[in-house]
């Protein structure tokens, strides 16, 4: 069932879009240095009523009192790679205000964008593709391999931190997918949506609209950091060891090969939130269950 007509918020967002772009080219510094907040921002309203429209679930119309609490748990979490990062030296940020207010500002709106332009982006994905009643078959779920995948990921979270930060630089591939194998299973043993769950019942969609959000984000946050990098602004560099960078090739500031990061990371981020709604109660502040991964039998 479609939505209905395309909310304000959703036109506000693309008209936003459009006149950070035109100040952009016009040489304006404020939209230089803010263009990763402000241009997410916009996105976040255009995609999540366009989602609306097409009858998928939009954050700001079927979730509105849950927002505020996505974008607090956005910024925790990316806190917690950045706290990685300190270690790893994997990028930094530059063109940033030296104001310590305006800085602390920055990075809040712009880690705040993060989970809800993944999850906006799997919703209004979810709605591109043909409905269809085929499902793989159902497979048992196994005690086993959620055990396993948990001790997996613990090595690879823990890892990172043991060895010295010139060999740490190498492994920063491991902490985009060790988190979700810690959290997945445990969010299966809470009753919290899980896409290992989802995988086994036979909805391959979940896990692919997700991934496929994952990639599509990346290549917005690399094109408009590049952006904000050609026009001086802020934006941030990445430092990881040459070994890495596939020949030199890159898109924007991100070696290529960093881009398949995005994709699995794009998973964790679900679970992550899964994980922190269900800790801190949030079925029972919200009065609805915790949001599913997008797949077939969400379709309205």
């Amino acid at each position: 069932m479609k939505g209905g007509r395309f909310p304000a918020y959703g036109w506000a967002g693309l008209l936003g879009m459009v006149a950070v772009q035109i100040l952009l080219a016009s040489g304006s510094p404020i939209a230089a240095t803010w263009l990763t907040p402000l241009m997410w921002t916009g996105y976040i309203l255009t995609a999540d009523a366009a989602a609306h429209v097409r009858g998928g679930e939009a954050w700001l119309v079927t979730r509105r009192r849950e927002f505020p609490f996505l974008v607090l748990i956005s910024v925790a979490v990316w806190l917690g790679f950045e706290a990685y990062n300190l270690h790893l030296r994997n990028w930094a940020y530059a063109g940033i205000p030296t104001d310590p207010w305006l800085r602390g500002l920055g990075y809040f709106w712009s880690f705040a964008t993060i989970m809800p332009g993944v999850f906006v982006t799997a919703s209004l994905l979810k709605t591109l593709r043909r409905p269809t009643s085929r499902r793989r078959p159902v497979v048992p779920l196994p005690t086993f391999p959620s055990a396993l995948a948990f001790l997996s990921g613990a090595a690879m979270v823990t890892l990172p931190v043991l060895v010295p930060p010139s060999t740490a630089a190498y492994l920063f591939a491991p902490v985009w997918i060790g988190f979700l194998l810690v959290l997945d299973p445990i969010n299966h043993k809470l009753g919290v949506p899980s896409l290992w769950a989802r995988w086994r019942a036979g909805d391959r969609w979940a896990v692919g609209d997700l991934l496929a959000a994952g990639l599509a984000c990346g290549f917005l946050w690399e094109a408009w950091n590049w952006q904000a990098f050609q026009a001086g602004g802020g934006h941030w560099v990445y430092t990881i060891p040459d070994a890495l960078r596939l020949f030199g090739l890159h898109f924007g500031q991100m070696p290529l090969l960093g881009l398949l990061g995005f994709p699995p990371f794009a998973l964790e981020l679900f679970a992550a939130y899964g994980f922190f709604r269900a800790a801190l109660g949030g079925d029972r502040f919200f009065g609805t269950p915790a949001p599913a991964a997008p797949g077939r039998s969400q379709r309205r």
